[in-house]
């Protein structure tokens, strides 16, 4: 298994595998058991705007938690596809996952993937309700690039209520490996992406206050991608403000481990799926914004729509 792991997080997989990347290979052995998945849905107009959602099968305890997930990189690419086993293993956890695509760099610079982002959200909030309309607590997550996303959306309102979405309905931040506080920019793409030099208005830590919503931010020793002292200065500035965060640094593990830690194939003994399952379980919301439902809903019973 160890061997196995090395392959996949090397690339070198696809030499093995009949040419299938690592991602085909990830997702072919994602379990599919209990899991609802609903496809290839707009919410909004550009061809960037779409979303895939996971859904547990089984009736469970109301309101479920959802996680809108934002993939990484380099604000330069990605797909939602690639990413489906983090989807399915969310839902078997128990969670409504949301993966949506967003617009990158060239087509866009800072701050339009933010603003996709935002309108994914809304989408959420707007067709995540479940069958008695009880409020869903909604989490933002991301890795690397997308922990960069998320952690905007989280502590700076103002995209999501620019967007038509309730800033105040944010239950928690989850950041995996990401870019907080990533100023100097050394590479002339990021420059032109963010600015020469990048304002604060780029940086989540500069928007940190007391109404900010609780954090699970994780990360490891050897990331050499985006250094964990971003994580420790955000972590830092939330218990400044004396906002909930839990930080946790893995010991030698690099940036890609993170998310990899989504594969029963490359898990191996991170412990990253349990932790998120438990920062999200309670559904007593934060700051009285979310309130716990009663009852048991079957959460197949989900009606949403496609907003192209």
């Amino acid at each position: 298994m160890r061997t196995l792991q090395n392959l996949l997080l090397a690339g070198i997989a696809p030499i093995l595998f009949g040419g299938c990347s690592p991602f085909a290979v990830v997702n072919a052995v994602a379990p599919r058991d209990g899991v609802i998945e609903r496809l290839d849905i707009a919410y909004g107009t550009d061809a960037r705007h779409r979303l895939d959602v996971f859904l547990p099968s089984a009736p469970l305890a109301d309101p479920t938690p959802v996680i809108v997930f934002f993939y990484g990189g380099a604000w330069q690419r990605g797909d939602r596809s690639d990413y489906s086993y983090v989807g399915r293993a969310l839902a078997t956890r128990g969670v409504i996952a949301v993966v949506p695509d967003y617009r990158v760099y060239p087509e866009v610079v800072f701050p339009g993937f933010v603003e996709d982002g935002a309108l994914a959200v809304k989408w959420a909030q707007q067709n995540l309700l479940g069958e008695a309309r009880q409020v869903r607590p909604v989490f933002l997550m991301g890795h690397s690039a997308g922990a960069h996303l998320a952690g905007m959306l989280a502590l700076d309102r103002s995209y999501l209520q620019r967007a038509g979405a309730d800033a105040n309905r944010i239950a928690g931040f989850i950041g995996l490996s990401g870019p907080y506080d990533f100023r100097p920019l050394q590479s002339r793409t990021l420059k032109r992406i963010f600015g020469d030099p990048a304002p604060d208005s780029t940086q989540p830590v500069e928007f940190v206050t007391a109404d900010a919503p609780p954090a699970l931010l994780i990360t490891g020793s050897a990331d050499t991608t985006v250094v964990p002292q971003n994580t420790g200065r955000l972590a830092a500035r939330l218990r400044d403000n004396r906002v909930a965060v839990t930080e946790i640094v893995y010991d030698g593990v690099g940036h890609a481990r993170t998310i990899a830690a989504f594969s029963p194939l490359l898990a191996g003994d991170l412990d990253i799926l349990e932790r998120i399952t438990r920062f999200v379980a309670p559904t007593a919301g934060h700051s009285g914004h979310v309130h716990p439902g009663r009852g048991r809903l079957r959460t197949d019973g989900v009606r949403f729509k496609d907003a192209g």
